[in-house]
């Protein structure tokens, strides 16, 4: 299904075609995941309400949850004044990352300097 003309015209897609999307649980504003979308993937997601993303190390369309059970509901979508981020409010089912951790930043923190 084509992506509404009006949508496609305010993206700015990077050389592959896609924009990445900054994935965030809609009620609590936790940041989950980091995901990237076409445009077929961007009209597959608003026409379903289930994020569909493009996998870039699997050069296919992932329909989030769909083979681990681990669902995003889309609740908005919403484009950065550039054009060039999207920002996916969802409801996660389960864990949002493959290595089975509620986001895909747990425990990857790093050290600050103190200034």
């Amino acid at each position: 299904m084509p992506l509404d003309p009006g949508i496609a015209a305010q993206l700015k897609r990077n050389d592959q075609g896609l924009v990445p999307a900054v994935v965030q649980q809609y009620d609590t504003g936790e940041v989950l995941m980091l995901a990237w979308l076409d445009d077929e993937a961007l009209s597959r997601t608003l026409a379903t309400g289930r994020a569909t993303y493009w996998s870039r190390s699997r050069a296919e369309y992932w329909v989030k949850g769909e083979t681990s059970g681990n669902v995003q509901q889309v609740k908005s979508v919403a484009l950065d004044c550039d054009g060039d981020t999207l920002l996916l409010k969802v409801d996660q089912t389960g864990p949002a990352c493959h290595t089975g951790s509620r986001t895909c930043f747990d425990g990857r923190e790093l050290p600050l300097r103190e200034l």
